[in-house]
């Protein structure tokens, strides 16, 4: 749970000093939705693509006076000790998985408000990103394990 703390934190963070709601995406996304231990090893956020163009200067240094360092500027990575955050914009789900992000529940946590996918709309992420070559050799097949597992939640 430690890494859902650090990722309440942040939220705290990002929604006071820049006013977004992000997305909390990939394996620690799935693991709120689904109640399911995934052991997550990052933060995976999705927000406004603004924010990764023109407004990637007050989003850097907002991560970064929270002890992060910037590790890769392509994937907008970070990391402090253990934790690495990776951020990608919001405005891909639609085309890469046919989700409507115009509509996702904000959920509030501690004071923090983020979006979460629901089981369907991970259902049409994990049926895409087993397709993904770099992500299937990248992860070991988890993407596969996952899709399985989301499968057997949507029919039951």
């Amino acid at each position: 749970m430690h890494l859902y703390h650090e990722f309440i934190n942040m939220m705290k963070t990002l929604n006071k000093e820049l006013d977004i709601v992000p997305l909390l995406y990939g394996s620690l996304g799935l693991e709120r939705v689904t109640g399911i231990d995934f052991s997550p090893k990052d933060i995976d956020l999705l927000v406004p693509q603004v924010f990764l163009e023109e407004k990637w200067n007050d989003l850097k240094d907002v991560i970064e006076q929270q002890g992060y360092q910037m590790v890769d500027l392509r994937e907008h990575e970070f990391k402090k000790e253990t934790i690495k955050i990776g951020i990608a914009y919001i405005e891909d789900l639609k085309p890469f998985a046919d989700v409507d992000y115009h509509n996702l529940e904000v959920f509030e946590d501690s004071g923090a408000r983020y979006y979460l996918l629901t089981l369907p709309d991970y259902l049409k992420v994990y049926n895409k990103s087993v397709l993904d070559g770099y992500r299937r050799t990248k992860n070991n097949n988890k993407d596969q394990s996952k899709l399985r597992m989301l499968n057997r939640l949507m029919n039951d």
